[in-house]
């Protein structure tokens, strides 16, 4: 079984960058996404990166949002640029064994890392 620990959260203002991290244990992931909870809100799909590195992003945080993996280490890494306040919430790395299954949920979670964008 793979554990997923996020890192990387923190407050920004409006405009700023982060870099989101997910590392993994347990065994190599496979496709990777990264959805997010606002608060008050239903979690939304953010991002997802393949095993062959095919990428999907929902519209919002396309030219702004970039996901990606580095196998050997692990880990993916989700880089945030110019935020603005609507992008606060928690940010969860999700894994599955296909990339269809991971857009639409994943099957493990990792805890979440808090963003909070200010204007």
């Amino acid at each position: 079984q793979v554990q997923l620990v996020e890192s990387g959260g923190g407050w920004v203002q409006s405009g700023g960058s982060l870099r989101l991290f997910c590392a993994a244990s347990g065994r190599t992931f496979s496709a990777i996404a990264w959805l997010c909870r606002a608060p008050g809100k239903e979690r939304r799909f953010v991002a997802a990166i393949g095993s062959t590195y095919t990428t999907a992003y929902t519209d919002s945080v396309k030219r702004r949002f970039t996901i990606s993996r580095d196998n050997a280490k692990n880990t993916a890494y989700l880089q945030m640029n110019s935020l603005k306040p609507g992008y606060t919430a928690v940010y969860y790395c999700v894994t599955s064994s296909t990339f269809s299954t991971v857009v639409k949920g994943g099957d493990v979670w990792g805890q979440g890392t808090r963003v909070t964008v200010s204007s």
